[in-house]
């Protein structure tokens, strides 16, 4: 084998040599043409990546078209291949380079779809105009192939035993002391961390997973980790981020071949999901998340723009998500929002249910409070919510802020609220003691909005980790931070004392002891 790899990577150097960098040709001018990638077949494995980038338009009619798109983690962008598009050099890096090997046929022509090289990387215009096309691409797509890596750390046994539990022919094989760590490393896995990954899978249909040599369905996948009882034992966090990748990879099965109009779910549940995800560029942990949004964004400013500095995108966030009559400040490159605005308390949490066999959702008990010129609510009612980055806890409150569509679940951090959930998706009917109200009609109720509340949005920090505002106020100012910035942040700040007083008369409303304390 080595020879055979000193043989190839002799054959590329000289073909390095001799050839010129690849140049893209700008695409035809419409909203739906992309590139595709056929890779020419070689009976040497190891022989040296050829292919060909053609213009496609995915409006040649409805369904399934005849390609496959890819989905993996680019890699250490300093450890790079070339590979020749019609004789001419494209670097890609190592983990691609891999992808492209195991994907390519000893005989018949593969077509493929690759942002890395479908997509001019050099062109920031073209990348956002593509970017917009990628739940397209994946949900028309003949099948998404997820490229986990090159086989490691036992990784063919540990898909062995995902697909034998799948097929529910284990006995305890689980517990075996080589095989639950390998599936353990299996997913810690950079890709279930990605969080493009999270729209690539979440518009396919039919779903393959390869990792070196081995393969397993995207189905059987998902059914095998259902039923593993190592998993069952992970971390808590990993659990909720491989939770969130079985969730979509599960559904591929029962998606429609063609989809009208906007499917998927709000954007503000989507980002209570999936926030913790990690991208190269913090921008992208917005853009990733439209493609699978139900909510109409044309309006929002939050379409592809690298140009608009982060702070700037988080701020438009927040208020698309919020209202428009929050005050919102952020800093920098920091992925941490100061949110001020008028609201109530709708009520608490009172318990948090916990049942393993619906990982898609988690049920919460809520005691409501009775609010002037609102009809009497009846008890405790329960909600069902998509599960949160941040876990729900007993105690949380719910809250409304002035001009938003939906509730807050919030926590109180001492002098602050932080925020677990920006956009909650309550109940269709409300039950109240006369009857059922639906919640946007009991929206148009709540005229009146007392309360003065600092919320942070932090996406970097676990709850109450940070305890006072001035611990942000300490972790958001940086060296290049202008200190008649920092003196204006300061002076615009509510003293300690009156963010106590505001949080005590929020107490008050639920009749909290701590609220008189205060």
């Amino acid at each position: 084998m080595d020879a055979i790899w000193t043989v190839t990577w002799a054959a590329i150097y000289h073909q390095v040599v001799k050839s010129i960098p690849y140049c893209y040709p700008s695409l035809p001018l419409g909203n739906d043409n992309i590139r595709l990638l056929r890779l020419i077949p070689n009976k040497n494995e190891a022989a040296i990546i050829k292919c060909e980038l053609f213009n496609y338009s995915l409006e040649r009619g409805k369904g399934t078209h005849l390609y496959e798109a890819l989905s993996y983690v680019w890699g250490n962008p300093n450890e790079i291949v070339p590979i020749f598009i019609d004789d001419h050099i494209l670097s890609v890096t190592t983990n691609l380079h891999a992808a492209l090997l195991r994907l390519r046929d000893r005989d018949i022509a593969r077509t493929v779809w690759v942002d890395a090289v479908c997509i001019n990387q050099e062109n920031e215009r073209e990348k956002e105009q593509q970017i917009q096309l990628m739940a397209k691409i994946y949900g028309q797509a003949n099948r998404v192939v997820v490229w986990l890596g090159e086989a490691a750390d036992n990784s063919d046994q540990a898909l062995e035993e995902i697909r034998v539990t799948g097929s529910k022919k284990a006995t305890n094989s689980s517990t075996n002391e080589t095989i639950q760590p390998a599936v353990l490393a299996l997913f810690q896995r950079p890709w279930f961390r990605r969080i493009w990954v999270l729209q690539e899978v979440a518009a396919a249909r039919h779903v393959l997973i390869m990792c070196g040599p081995t393969e397993i369905d995207g189905y059987a996948f998902c059914l095998g980790v259902d039923s593993l009882k190592g998993f069952h034992e992970a971390p808590a966090d990993l659990q909720s981020l491989i939770r969130s990748v079985i969730y979509l990879i599960r559904g591929a099965l029962f998606r429609p071949s063609y989809v009208m109009g906007r499917s998927g779910s709000p954007l503000g549940e989507l980002v209570d999901m999936y926030h913790t995800h990690k991208a190269t560029r913090r921008h992208d942990k917005v853009y990733a998340l439209l493609g699978m949004s139900s909510d109409d964004l044309r309006k929002a400013s939050l379409l592809p723009n690298y140009g608009v500095p982060w702070k700037e995108l988080l701020e438009r966030l927040a208020k698309f998500l919020l209202s428009e009559k929050i005050s919102v400040e952020t800093w920098g490159d920091k992925e941490i929002a100061e949110i001020k605005s008028k609201g109530c308390i709708f009520g608490k949490v009172s318990s948090v249910l916990k049942d393993t066999a619906l990982d898609d959702i988690q049920a919460v008990d809520v005691i409501f409070k009775n609010i002037a010129g609102l009809p009497e609510y009846m008890g405790t009612q329960r909600w069902t919510l998509r599960p949160s980055a941040k876990s729900i806890q007993d105690g949380d409150l719910i809250c409304l802020l002035q001009g938003a569509s939906k509730p807050a679940i919030i926590r109180l951090c001492n002098d602050h609220f932080a925020i677990i959930m920006i956009a909650a998706t309550p109940p269709e009917n409300i039950r109240m003691k006369e009857g059922y109200i639906e919640w946007p009609k009991l929206l148009e109720l709540v005229k009146t909005f007392t309360r003065d509340f600092l919320l942070v949005w932090d996406w970097e920090n676990s709850p109450g980790k940070l305890q006072d505002l001035e611990e942000y106020e300490t972790l958001i100012r940086t060296n290049d931070w202008p200190s008649e910035h920092s003196k204006a942040a300061r002076e615009g700040h509510l003293d300690k004392a009156t963010r106590t007083w505001n949080v005590a008369l929020i107490l008050g409303d639920l009749g909290y002891e701590e609220a008189e304390e205060r």
